[in-house]
């Protein structure tokens, strides 16, 4: 959601703001823009369409510069248009009047792109108004451009290090509060106090690898495509320094914590919630330890409990997750201090805020729905089930020799399960005639449902919705006729006879079933059930695999209706604001 880059340099940087848009892509936006300063004034191009259009623009201006900045927006605060596309001008107040001409382009004094939401906006654009500041957008950003040039008065730059990856890999991160001025050869850093007031600080210099060829596309048609098929590699990577099962594997300290614990909160949005969400009955059922699972961004507005015996997870892909951070400072401000978040980010503000992490090794996920980042948090949770499970006295040595040998096979089972590719794209032609779809699982899998109804309404743009199978009778069961496909996850475990009967209930009211089952559950294709066997049954790790038909089954049917698999509409992929 929204990228920044900026830079200072002796030479044109322009090539390099712009190739930076270009891999912060990923993040999702609506339009785009470009400022410079050259021989003491501003120049900007700014397009609602992608960055490809804006280099366009760029190259025809011809603009050149060696201080610049660069953005992406997702909008907010008024709708995706040029005039609200960042980087937002400021050339000082000028005496308002009907005839003073002042162009929605004019030269400006101050340039300023912002990720975030100015919450005061309105008071403090009444208060500019009244010095004479005249608006050009409905952005709450233009705010803080005048609002720099009224105080304004008396290197290298970006929100994700991928945006700078070939450029440098030495990188400074910033704390919450912090402003910071890049001049060439020097940066100053102020930190926001207490009081209000700010004062020098340093913060150390990092290096990091952001590697380019991650988000290089290939041989793929969509970067979606290219990660639902990355999974098993990314598995593999992630288990790839686990050598057993230990709390260690969470960093120094988690032994004495994971002893002192007797609760879990976990924390999350969206796809990572559903992650969370399954890893309730791990964490229930294998270490026996009380778990809840919050939508962040609900937690904090709300009266809860706190206790300070129980662990905080928090999930992010990118680690830079706004509401989840939000709602792991909420849990420390009511006394949780025992924190841990699996993130796929190494360098994130989740994994700095957090005392103990998992970072899974998905790599770079472009594609704004998540697929190989779900699989590998999915990965992470059981491990931590097991290593908790391990200090409560609950993992045998034989439990944890098997559970290993499952985890390590999980690479070779999903290739296997991609290999249901054109099985699936088969399916993907009827459901692209479709608005309306019914995602149904039990127990373990109920969270595998709603993820395959996200995933669906996100690309495709399919109204689809998740159920516990047992609920269907409770009032769903209404909505089922020939024309709502009722897709189920159907695993060969404790459950498979209950499922069995609610199938029946679709059947019976003219449903068309689409079941993804075990192969020996003795689901058969017929008149209005259309079966996909799973290459094999994976007990409590069954989630990993039984998510990727329904990865599939999302993108193929996206596809088959045109719809911008990578950039769905008004989606961002790392959602840094509330």
């Amino acid at each position: 959601m929204c990228g920044i880059v900026g830079a200072v340099s002796a030479r044109n940087i322009v090539p390099i703001l712009v190739e930076g848009l270009k891999r912060l892509e990923y993040r999702g936006y609506d339009s785009c823009g470009v400022a410079v300063h050259r021989q003491g004034a501003l120049f900007r191009a700014r397009s609602t369409a992608r960055v490809a259009e804006l280099q366009a623009q760029v190259d025809a201006d011809g603009l050149a510069a060696g201080t610049g900045i660069a953005h992406t927006r997702w909008a907010t605060h008024g709708a995706p248009a040029v005039h609200n596309a960042h980087p937002h001008f400021s050339a000082g107040p000028v005496v308002a009047s009907a005839s003073s001409g002042l162009a929605a382009d004019a030269p400006g004094q101050i340039a300023l792109v912002h990720n975030g939401i100015i919450e005061n906006h309105d008071e403090l654009r009444d208060e500019l108004k009244a010095r004479g500041y005249v608006f050009a957008s409905q952005t709450d950003t233009e705010v803080i451009a005048h609002l720099v040039h009224h105080l304004y008065a008396g290197d290298l730059l970006a929100s994700d290090a991928m945006a700078l990856a070939g450029v440098t890999d030495q990188i400074v991160y910033l704390e919450e509060g912090d402003v910071v001025d890049l001049q060439i050869g020097k940066t100053w850093i102020a930190a926001a106090q207490p009081d209000g007031r700010y004062r020098n600080v340093e913060r150390p210099v990092r290096t990091v690898q952001a590697h380019t060829g991650a988000a290089e596309l290939g041989p793929y048609r969509h970067y979606m495509q290219k990660e639902i098929f990355e999974q098993p590699k990314a598995i593999a990577d992630t288990l790839e320094a686990v050598g057993g099962v230990t709390p260690e594997l969470f960093g120094d300290g988690a032994y004495r914590v994971f002893k002192e614990v007797d609760r879990v909160l976990i924390l999350a949005c969206g796809t990572s919630y559903y992650a969370g969400s399954t890893a309730k009955y791990w964490l229930e059922s294998v270490a026996a330890i009380p778990t809840s699972v919050e939508i962040a961004s609900e937690y904090r507005y709300r009266d809860s409990v706190p206790d300070p015996r129980t662990l905080v997870v928090t999930i992010s892909q990118s680690g830079e997750t706004a509401d989840t951070l939000a709602a792991l400072k909420h849990a420390r401000a009511q006394g949780m201090g025992h924190t841990l978040t699996i993130c796929n980010v190494a360098t994130s503000a989740m994994v700095r805020e957090c005392a103990l992490h998992f970072i899974t090794r998905a790599g770079a996920e472009i594609g704004v729905a998540s697929t190989k980042a779900f699989t590998t948090q999915l990965v992470g949770l059981y491990l931590l089930a097991l290593s908790l499970a391990q200090v409560r006295g609950r993992l045998s040595d034989a439990q944890e020799v098997e559970a290993l040998k499952a985890l390590r096979h999980l690479p070779v089972a999903v290739q296997a399960v991609l290999a249901l590719e054109p099985q699936v794209m088969a399916w993907s032609e009827e459901f692209a005639r479709k608005e309306n779809a019914l995602f149904l699982g039990r127990g373990l899998h109920y969270p595998v449902a709603l993820e395959g109804a996200l995933k669906l309404k996100e690309i495709s743009y399919i109204h689809a919705e998740a159920y516990p199978a047992g609920e269907l009778k409770h009032g769903p069961l209404a909505l089922v006729t020939s024309a709502m496909p009722v897709v189920t996850v159907a695993p060969n475990d404790a459950l498979l006879e209950k499922l069995k009967s609610n199938l029946q209930e679709v059947r019976a009211r003219g449903g068309e079933l689409y079941v993804f089952a075990d192969a020996d559950t003795k689901i058969e294709n017929d008149t209005g059930t259309h079966v996909i066997r799973m290459p094999e049954h994976y007990g409590h790790l069954s989630p990993i695999l039984h998510v990727v038909p329904l990865q599939l089954l999302a993108y193929h049917t996206a596809c088959a209706r045109g719809t911008d698999v990578d950039k769905p509409r008004n989606l961002a992929k790392s959602v840094t604001v509330e």
